[in-house]
Order: C-alpha cells, then structure tokens, then sequence
C-alpha cells in the first residue's frame, strides 16, 4: 500500500504532455525497428517461404545426438499455388512483417518497459533484463516448439487423414495464415508461466490458489486450445492444450521459489547483525 502514493508522486513530475511525448517517442522508435527489420526479412522472404514449408513436405525425425532432430523429406510433395494476382506479394509483405515483429521484439518490450520505469521503485526496476529475457526466450521457445513439433504432426494429419481420393491444393495465403497464426498462438501461449508471476508478485493470485483451481484451468486450456487454433480438429486441440496445462504448473513452480527467494531476502534484511 506504501508504494501507491510514491509511485504517484514520481509519475506527476512530469506533466501529461511530456508523457505523450515520451509515449510517441518510444512508439516511433518501436516501429522504425520493425519496419527496417522487416524490410531486412523481405529481402530474405524466399528463405522464409521455403523454411515454412518443411512441415508440408518433410516428416519430422528426432535422433539422440546434436542437433537431435531433423527433417526428412516427403515422397510424395506438395505444391502451394496462388489464386489471385497479388496474393504472393502480399504473402511476402506479410510474411516479412510477422518476422521483423519478432525479431524486433527484445527491443519493443524494452521500449515498453522504459516508458513505465518512472512509476516504478528501484527494486521493481532490476527485473527488467530478467523479464525482457524471460519473455523473448519463452515466446522464442514456444515458436520452435510449434514449428518443430506441433506444425509437421499437424500437416501430416490434415493432409493424409481420409484423403484418399482428394488431391491437395493449398493456396499460399491459407498456409502462410495457418502456419504463422499456429506459430505466434505458442509463441503467446508458452508466456503464461511469465504472466502467473507477475500475478503472484502483485498479491493477485498465491501458488496455492493456482494449484487449487488446477482441474478449471485445464477445462480452460482446452476452451482456450479450440478458440486459439486455426482448425476445429480435437488432433490440433489437444496439441495445443497440453503444453499450456504443463506451462501452468510451471508458472506455479517459478512462483513457490521466487516467493521462497523473495521470503529468504526480506529474513536476511531484518535479522539482527551477528
């Protein structure tokens, strides 16, 4: 409760146009890094296009040894055809944006993270580098996962699932959609562990609150798995709802130990000297 009216205090030094400013500023330089970071990636679009394109035409095969997984390709290929005149195009521009979005994402989440800095204390203010990093290298982590795992189990059931007499035709942009809205939906999805701490640190939510309600938040990783994927499949689903129920009880395990260290910290500060 004491930290409220400080936090106040520090914010209304500055009068509100000044915080516009600071706020214009910060999005101007968020998005000249994407853009420039996107117009690097178009460049690059064809490698783009044709690394998306290994879960439709590779088989995924996991080994013991570095790099311990690898794709091997298809017999039988399939090609992506467009069906308007522009829609390449715009599959590159697309394409482009998503990856300067997410290259560019360390740097937007410090730009955030500098713009509320004033209203923060100086000891909320040193998990900045821990949270840009947890966040980049958890949505990082989710998208490789997606990209590795779900993405060529998926393909390979659509396409081959009672498909006997049907041909595939894929449109560029129906597959570029499916696989980015796939990818950024883990990517989004393996922060969770990074949102319950949060929650825990501002009293909102305790560890043992989370455990307790357990069986609602697997019904609700299921709502959320049917609601997030691109396909009304149970296959899709449950690839999707198992990951987000196993990053739930890693956000409550981060949460007992950061609450553990956090207790230890404050022991040591009020212990009298030895």
């Amino acid at each position: 409760m004491k930290r409220g009216p400080k936090r106040r205090k520090m914010m209304d030094k500055l009068p509100i146009t000044e915080h516009l400013g600071e706020l214009r500023k910060r999005l101007m330089l968020s998005l000249g890094a994407v853009v420039i970071v996107a117009g690097v990636c178009f460049y690059f679009s064809e490698d783009i296009f044709s690394m998306l394109t290994l879960p439709m035409n590779s088989s995924l095969k996991l080994s013991a040894g570095f790099p311990f997984f690898s794709f091997e390709p298809l017999a039988t290929r399939h090609e992506l055809v467009f069906l308007a005149p522009a829609e390449a195009l715009w599959m590159h521009i697309k394409v482009s944006l998503i990856s300067g979005l997410v290259i560019s994402s360390p740097l937007l989440l410090y730009e955030f993270w500098a713009f509320v800095a004033p209203g923060l204390m100086p000891k909320e203010k040193k998990y900045v580098v821990p949270f840009i990093a947890a966040t980049t290298f958890l949505f990082l982590l989710g998208a490789l996962f997606c990209f590795i795992i779900v993405l060529p189990f998926a393909m390979n059931f659509l396409l081959n699932y009672k498909t006997g007499v049907l041909k595939p035709m894929l449109s560029v942009g129906k597959y570029i959609d499916f696989c980015l809205k796939f990818i950024l939906a883990f990517g989004a999805i393996f922060e969770l562990p990074v949102v319950l701490v949060f929650l825990t640190r501002m009293g909102i939510v305790t560890p043992e609150s989370l455990g307790k309600n357990r069986k609602y938040a697997i019904v609700l990783a299921f709502v959320a798995a049917a609601l997030i994927t691109p396909t009304p499949d149970a296959f899709n689903q449950t690839l999707m709802a198992l990951p987000i129920i196993l990053l739930y009880e890693a956000g409550i395990l981060a949460s007992k130990v950061l609450r553990v260290k956090q207790k230890d910290v404050e022991n040591d500060k009020t212990s009298p000297p030895a």
